[in-house]
């Protein structure tokens, strides 16, 4: 046999371990893989997380009076929670409308349309004369809410770049989280100016979130020009749930809106009067102090919510993110459970923030996980139209079921019933579970994680 008498290259080869008969070959210098390059937030995106602030700061004036606002027109606990809950109706309502509407018009109008109806149903809902106006303004401004919810989260997944989804989510997240910090604080201060203020605050923060995306977004890059030129079609909602991931977001989802949302709206202010209560009985002026109480329950739960946030969503763009979601379920559903339980003030707040360290940790994994199965290069309205409408159900039938079992049973067995059921969810995303995913609808480089 002749001899390959050619030289080596000694720059492409190394020497062979004689029992393997391998030649492992090394790339040249000039061809050598580059150094991991520090993505940067995409200016639109940093627009945005203003906007979230702006929004949330206003949000939060209103979360903490809502349903003693409510009870103020002679209904009972489970009537309140009717008031929070028919917000989340008209949202899952016209949630499916609100997809078609930004394939249509694209994202950034219907953003802003939103957020003005949602800032003329909090001033109809200031100045409500009795309870059935309050409740038409609070379906009215549901409307709103979905609309800019969802075309948000399109802008989300459409501008941020596929290696930093959850450090996106995370700021996105943290930036509402902030404005609920503080929120919740200005609320219960200003609780003795009247109950019908805050709903004017937070009017006036939705117009003028509105007034900067008109103005600072008027360029996405994504929701004009290359929209009407994306070559792939819109993923649609039967296809999302071939994703196993997808599927376990709407179950994820809709116990983030029962417990998370819903609850955490309607019967925490009502719990904090209950512990206010039984910590000084009839005496002192327990309203402002239930007021104080919640109003600190909230911050804090934003501010354990925005401490895990960001670290959480770094970490799952790392490797997988399902131990992320489990993790928090798991610590949020532990949590609530004892909720209602809360011997007095330190314990309330303590669980607190318990509960939005859990949801902070698994929150920007399970966005993430969503945009992943979207991807950079479709439209995928529809499909995230429908996961909020499962958040919706929840925030819907949470608030009532809560609240029947509050009037009934007890706090305990509400918040127990409602901790439980994100210890499911914590199951559904267990990392012992493999995903599947349709190859011909994943993006390239999809591994369901």
């Amino acid at each position: 046999m002749k001899e390959d008498t050619e030289p080596l290259d000694t720059n492409s080869m190394s020497v062979v371990p004689p029992e393997t008969g391998v030649i492992p070959v090394i790339p040249p210098a000039d061809r050598q893989a580059p150094l991991p390059v520090k993505v940067k937030i995409p200016e639109q995106i940093k627009v945005m997380l203003i906007a979230s602030f702006l929004i949330a700061l206003g949000f939060g004036l209103i979360a903490p009076v809502l349903p003693r606002y409510a009870t103020t027109f002679g209904v009972g606990t489970a009537v309140a929670g009717v008031v929070i809950s028919i917000f989340a109706t008209t949202r899952l309502l016209f949630a499916p409308t609100s997809g078609k509407l930004i394939e249509k018009f694209t994202e950034r109008p219907i953003y802003i349309a939103g957020l003005l109806i949602v800032a003329l149903g909090s001033l109809g809902t200031a100045f409500s004369p009795n309870i059935w106006v309050l409740l038409f303004f609070r379906a009215f401004g549901g409307i709103g809410s979905v609309m800019f919810t969802v075309s948000a989260m399109a802008l989300l997944v459409r501008l941020a770049p596929p290696t930093i989804r959850g450090r996106v989510s995370g700021y996105y997240a943290t930036s509402f989280l902030m404005g609920n910090i503080l929120g919740p604080v200005a609320g219960a201060l200003a609780a003795p100016l009247g109950m019908r203020l805050p709903f004017i605050f937070y009017s006036l923060m939705l117009f003028i979130a509105s007034g900067f995306i008109y103005f600072k977004l008027k360029d996405t890059g994504m929701t004009t020009t290359m929209l009407r030129a994306q070559s792939n079609p819109p993923l649609t909602f039967k296809q999302a749930l071939g994703f196993s991931n997808y599927r376990s977001a709407l179950f994820g989802n809709f116990a983030i809106g029962w417990a998370a949302f819903g609850i955490r709206v309607s019967l925490v202010p009502l719990a904090a009067l209950a512990v206010v209560t039984l910590m000084y009985g009839e005496n002192g002026n327990l309203d402002n102090q239930a007021a104080m109480l919640a109003g600190v329950s909230m911050a804090t739960y934003a501010a354990g919510n925005a401490l895990s946030q960001n670290i959480a969503g770094r970490y799952s763009d790392r490797g997988a993110r399902r131990p992320y979601i489990f993790a928090g379920f798991l610590v949020a559903g532990a949590a609530t459970v004892f909720f209602g339980l809360a011997p007095n003030a330190l314990w309330f707040i303590a669980l607190s923030v318990l509960t939005g360290i859990g949801t902070g940790i698994l929150a920007p994994a399970m966005q993430a996980s969503l945009a992943d199965i979207i991807g950079n290069k479709r439209s995928g309205g529809a499909a995230l139209a429908n996961a909020q409408m499962f958040a919706d159900v929840g925030q819907i039938i949470g608030p009532i079921l809560a609240g029947a079992i509050a009037d009934s049973l007890g706090f305990g067995w509400a918040f127990g019933v409602s901790g439980a059921l994100m210890i499911i969810a914590a199951f559904v995303w267990s990392p012992l579970r493999k995903p599947t995913f349709p190859v011909h609808l994943a993006d390239e480089g999809y591994t369901g994680r």
